[in-house]
C-alpha cells in the first residue's frame, strides 16, 4: 500500500497535471500553491513561467533554480469526419513508443476526455510492414466517437493540448516512482522544496524558484525568465538518463539511486566548470553521492540561461530517469532526496565573495 506522505503528494499532484508546450497552466497552478505559503513573492515572466523568490540580503547573490512545467505532449491538428483526432506532437518522440497508447485531450474550457493512439493489428500487416515503424502523421487518436459533429460537440477543436496518460504509482520497491511528466515537473518539485527547506537556514543569498514554460520546444521560457531575473548563478534540474537497462550499452552509465547526475556537458552549454568544482567539493565535504552525465544531444534551461545579459554561470544538475520521452518514465526516490540536500548546501554557500572567486577565478 503506498504511504502518502508530503513528498509523495507533492510528487504526484505535480506529475498528474497536465501541461505541454504553451500550454501549462495546471503544473504552474500546484506550483503557485506549493510557493505560495513559503515564497516571500511570487512573479511571473510574459510566457507563463512562475518565479518564487525567497528574499536574502540586499547585496547578496541572485542565484536561479529552474525546472521546467512543460510535458512532451500533442496538440490537436484535425478531426476527421469519422472524429478521430490528428496531431501535432510537442517535444522529441520516438513513434516506436506512441502506437496503443492512452492520451489525455484537454479543451480550452478544461474539461478532460479520455483515447488512445489507434494501431492496427499484426494480422492485417505484411511481413515487411511489421518491420517497419509507423509514421507519425499517419497516427490519429480514437476518442469511442461516431463522426467529427460529436466530437465538436465535446467542445475539441484545433489548438486544444493532448497528453499521455498514466497513474502515477510507486513500485515493488516504493522507492522507485513511476509517473507521467518526470521531464521535468521532478525539477519543479525539487525547486518548491529547496525554498522550502533554505527558509528555515540561516543563507544570505537571494533564491529565484522558477517553473519554466516551452523548455521542450526550445529553452523559450528559460530565456525570458533568465533575462527577467538577471541571476549570478543558475542551477537547472532535469531529467537525465539512465544506463542501468538492458540495452543501453555506452550510451549512458547513471543508475537508478545512485545519486543526482552532475552535468559536464550537454548540445546547449559545457557547465560552468569553477561551479561544478564548487558543487563537487560540497558533495564530497557531506558524502552526498552524485553521477557524471554527458549528453551529445539535448540541453537543459541552462543553455538558454548561461547566454543572458552578460553571462550567467550555470550547472546542470539531473536526476536519472528510465524512459524519458515516453509515457512513463521511472525515477528513484533517493535521487532526488539528494539532490535537495545537495542544493541546499551548495547555495547556503554562495554569498557575493564566494559567487565572484567561482565567475573570475
Amino acid at each position: 500500500m503506498v504511504k502518502y506522505d508530503d513528498t509523495i503528494k507533492l510528487l504526484k499532484a505535480i506529475t498528474d497535471a497536465n501541461g505541454v508546450p504553451g500550454n501549462e497552466r495546471e503544473p504552474r497552478e500546484v506550483m503557485r500553491e506549493y510557493l505560495e505559503p513559503i515564497a516571500d513573492e511570487i512573479v511571473y515572466d510574459n510566457l507563463g513561467s512562475i518565479i518564487g523568490i525567497l528574499n536574502g540580503d540586499k547585496f547578496a547573490p541572485k542565484i536561479m533554480l529552474t525546472g521546467h512545467l512543460d510535458e512532451v505532449g500533442f496538440m490537436v491538428s484535425k478531426i476527421t469526419d469519422k472524429g478521430f483526432i490528428k496531431f501535432q506532437t510537442l517535444g522529441g518522440w520516438w513513434n516506436q513508443v506512441m502506437l496503443a497508447q492512452q492520451v489525455t485531450i484537454t479543451t480550452s474550457k478544461g474539461d478532460h476526455y479520455h483515447g488512445v493512439i489507434g494501431s492496427k493489428p499484426p494480422h492485417v500487416l505484411s511481413a515487411d510492414d511489421r518491420k517497419k515503424p509507423v509514421d507519425i502523421k499517419d497516427m490519429y487518436i480514437d476518442l469511442g466517437v461516431a463522426s467529427k459533429e460529436e466530437t465538436e460537440k465535446l467542445g475539441i477543436k484545433p489548438g486544444d493540448m493532448i497528453t499521455p496518460y498514466i497513474e502515477f504509482k510507486t513500485l515493488a520497491n516504493d522507492k522507485f516512482l513511476l509517473a507521467k511528466a518526470w521531464d521535468n515537473r521532478i525539477g519543479c518539485a525539487i525547486a518548491i522544496e529547496v525554498l522550502k527547506r533554505l527558509k528555515q537556514e540561516n543563507h544570505s543569498s537571494n533564491l529565484y524558484a522558477v517553473g519554466t514554460v516551452q523548455e521542450e520546444v526550445g529553452l523559450r521560457g528559460a530565456k525570458t525568465s533568465g533575462f527577467k531575473i538577471n541571476p549570478d548563478i543558475c542551477f537547472a534540474t532535469d531529467v537525465g538518463i539512465a544506463g542501468d537497462t538492458p540495452g543501453i550499452g555506452d550510451a549512458a552509465d547513471a543508475e537508478l539511486g545512485k545519486g543526482p547526475q552532475i552535468v559536464l556537458y550537454d548540445a546547449t552549454m559545457v557547465g560552468h566548470k569553477g561551479l561544478r568544482e564548487f558543487v563537487l567539493n560540497i558533495a564530497e565535504e557531506q558524502n552526498i553521492p552524485y553521477q557524471f552525465e554527458s549528453m551529445s544531444g539535448g540541453g537543459l534551461d541552462s543553455g538558454a540561461i548561461h547566454v543572458t545579459h552578460q553571462g550567467v554561470p550555470s550547472l546542470g544538475i539531473c536526476i536519472p530517469s528510465r524512459y524519458i520521452h515516453t509515457h512513463t518514465s521511472i525515477i528513484h526516490r533517493d535521487d532526488y532526496e539528494n539532490a535537495i540536500k545537495l542544493l541546499v548546501e551548495v547555495i547556503k554557500r554562495l554569498d557575493m565573495d564566494t559567487v565572484n572567486q567561482i565567475t573570475f577565478d
